[in-house]
């Protein structure tokens, strides 16, 4: 109902016979916190029909990758917005839609619009003198070859106003394009979208032997840029302390090797990992401890009942944190195999937002890549964070032993606080009953 009305309202604005069954497609929110995504791939082509639940396309958020269906029967009339743009806030215009039947001719001249239509929010130090707004792009001209550079335009006096589309403006800052010398083809000498996609720079004329900078600038994904703002304000604004023990992993690798073996008589794919044992002994350390297992709310420490375990997963394009539901509740077997599922759709990119916000409690595993010891960021609003280094033989003192000395599996974990809700003895507390079961794995079977 909301969609037909939106398309209603939308068709009031245009009167002529010809266009008036044409309407604007908007970027959608895909979280209640996403004010900008990157379009990642149209999975229909221009003048292609879709029906209600096909995949429109694919946009790309701070942490997945996600599909887009349509909600009605229609047509894809065209593109605004092509595949690759990233920091398109929501809201924009990303296509144009149309029915069944719907003559499709004024798509084009209705793109140019919404491409070009000036942002809804002023810019800063936006001039009072009102310019004509243009009704539709004037013709292009030949096209420049991508392998010339285009024509050199003299580069505007300092402070001088560049006019140039909203489009024009993300494209040329995401690609490090001076739109100062670009020549613009829209309306009045406007900068679009084509004039930043065509621009070449000028051949360089410094002398032969000028040294030239070895480095390669690479563009900051929209999950890259989140994960720094929200570490920084991690860092920044909680209070952290840091709580560091050693565990004896004998019993678990011998427990996992018996595991192991029984179940690969039934089934060669299954394996129990460590980090299997130890995301049971956190849900279990956290029934203990339930203060650990809290959040900081501003106004009130929220105390959960269930153990919603994040795990951090390193993919292609950043740090992302699947959560493994009620995980106190459940089996060493099950927690292998969602944490195994969890994690290969967080690395093709197929996390659903249910899958990846929320959580109690995180983990931040870095022992296959032979870390021996690290510390962790707390991921707000969570309260604890428990980093997790790389187990290794080590020598202890053994006076039962003739030696006097035995060689121990030894494996060191960190435990990030936030001081606002866990307090220094109630992390201690934490830490024993956490060590407690990885060094004693049967008392989380019974």
């Amino acid at each position: 109902m909301a969609s037909s009305l939106a398309r209603i309202a939308a068709r009031s604005l245009h009167t002529s016979s010809r266009r008036h069954a044409l309407s604007r497609f908007a970027m959608p929110a895909m979280s209640p916190t996403m004010t900008e995504g990157g379009i990642a791939a149209w999975k229909k082509k221009e003048g292609e029909a879709f029906s209600a639940g096909d995949v429109l396309l694919e946009i790309e958020t701070d942490k997945a990758t996600i599909d887009v269906e349509a909600q009605d029967d229609g047509v894809l009339a065209k593109i605004i917005i092509p595949d690759g743009t990233k920091n398109v806030s929501v809201g924009s215009p990303i296509a144009i839609v149309a029915e069944e039947g719907d003559d499709l001719s004024g798509a084009a001249q209705m793109a140019s619009e919404a491409a070009t239509q000036p942002s809804s929010e002023p810019t800063a130090k936006e001039e009072s003198k009102p310019s004509s707004p243009p009704t539709s792009e004037a013709p292009p001209k030949d096209p420049v070859p991508e392998s010339q550079p285009q024509e050199a335009k003299p580069e505007l006096a300092k402070g001088d106003r560049i006019f140039a589309s909203p489009i024009a403006k993300k494209i040329a800052l995401e690609r490090g394009v001076p739109l100062s010398k670009v020549q613009g083809t829209g309306p009045e000498g406007r900068i679009i979208r084509e004039d930043v996609e065509k621009y070449q720079p000028p051949v360089s004329t410094a002398a032969p032997g000028t040294p030239t900078a070895e480095y390669v600038d690479i563009p900051i994904s929209n999950m890259r840029k989140v994960i720094g703002t929200r570490l920084t304000q991690s860092k920044q604004e909680l209070p952290h302390y840091y709580l560091t023990v050693e565990i004896n992993m004998d019993k678990v690798l011998k427990l996992r090797e018996v595991f192991n073996k029984t179940l690969g008589e039934k089934d060669k794919a299954a394996k129990l990992s460590v980090n299997d044992f130890i995301l049971k002994a956190v849900a279990c350390a956290l029934a203990d401890v339930p203060e650990a297992n809290s959040a900081w709310l501003g106004e009130v420490i929220r105390q959960y009942s269930k153990a919603d375990i994040s795990v951090a997963v390193a993919t292609p394009t950043g740090l992302i944190t699947p959560i493994v539901k009620d995980v106190g509740s459940k089996g060493l077997a099950t927690i292998s195999a969602e944490t195994k599922g969890l994690a290969k759709k967080a690395r093709d990119g197929k996390l659903t937002p249910q899958e990846y916000q929320g959580g109690t409690f995180t983990v931040s595993n870095l022992g296959m890549f032979d870390i021996d010891h690290f510390t962790a960021i707390i991921n707000p609003p969570q309260s604890c964070i428990l980093a997790v280094g790389s187990t290794r033989p080590s020598i202890v003192p053994a006076p039962d032993e003739d030696r006097g000395f035995k060689t121990v599996n030894i494996m060191k974990v960190t435990l990030s606080s936030d001081h606002r809700v866990v307090d220094g003895a109630v992390g201690a507390r934490w830490m024993a009953a956490f060590k407690g079961y990885l060094e004693n794995p049967l008392t989380f079977m019974l």
